[in-house]
Formats: C-alpha cells, structure tokens, sequence
C-alpha cells in the first residue's frame, strides 16, 4: 500500500481533491474571496476551494498535529509592495479554518488538545487509497513504457 510520501504531491492533492467534492461543500462566500492579503485576484479554478482541502489533509498527513497560524504560514506568500520590497504574509484564517471545520464535520479530521488539528484514521485511510491508486497508475504507466521500448528494440535487433 502506498502513502503520501510515495506520490507527487500534486498528483495526490488533485485527485484527494476529487474525491473530497462529495464529502465537503463549498461556502457561497467563497467565491468571492481572495485566499490571502498576498494575492491581488480571486482563485481562477472553480473547485480551488477542493483542492486548499486536499492540500491541507496532504500537510496534516505529513506534518502530523498542525494548527490554523502553521497552516497560515504554509499556504502564504510574498506580498507585492510595489517599489518596496516583498515580505511575506500569512495566508487568511478564515478560509482554512472553515475547511478544517468541514473536515471534522466529515469524521477525516480531529482536534488534538494544545497541539492542533490531525487527521483520523478514516482520513489517513482516505489519503492512502486515493495514493495507492496514483501510485499503481504510475507503475502501469512505467510498465507500457518498458514493453513499448522492449518492442523497439526488437524490431531493431531484427533489422
């Protein structure tokens, strides 16, 4: 079975962010939102707020108990002062917060006291069978490739 740390990170975000549609559901204000004082325009993809979830349950998933100001840091950036130069800035609160909230309510995330937010073993479980499906993807595509280059170099040995 494989985990979190045997897939790309973006592999694993979009397709935990699919299978994350049917479990939560996306505030009406959010679509008006920009995700942090960094940013000077509002997320382009309609399901960005999906994909901020399964980011954040990739980060909990290795980062182990994590709160909102650690998750504020993470999802951060520079900020344009124009002629000044950048600094960064925390990402808002509220948008992550309201996911972790959804999260709990969906039974794939739980408080740990003092120390943050973690996910529950139906999370971990979650994240390892959407990683497991990436990872034997990869590996059937790694396969193709080897029987397709096997191929050629039968034909020219053949030749």
């Amino acid at each position: 079975m494989a985990t979190a740390y045997d897939v790309p990170g973006q592999l694993l975000v979009e397709e935990l962010a699919k299978e994350l549609e049917s479990v939560i559901k996306m505030p009406d204000w959010a679509k008006f939102v920009k995700t942090g004082p960094h940013k000077e325009r509002l997320p382009d993809q309609p399901n960005w707020w999906y994909i901020r979830a399964a980011a954040i349950m990739r980060r909990l998933y290795l980062d182990g108990p994590v709160g909102v100001a650690r998750l504020r840091t993470y999802f951060g950036g520079r900020k344009n002062f124009g002629v000044r130069p950048e600094h960064h800035v925390d990402a808002g609160g509220k948008i992550i917060r309201t996911i972790l909230q959804q999260l709990e309510e969906a039974g794939l995330v739980e408080k740990e006291e003092k120390k943050g937010r973690k996910l529950t073993p139906k999370g971990v479980s979650l994240v390892d069978k959407v990683a497991t499906r990436i990872r034997m993807a990869l590996d059937g595509a790694k396969e193709d490739k080897g029987k397709k280059t096997a191929k050629k170099e039968e034909k020219k040995g053949g030749k």
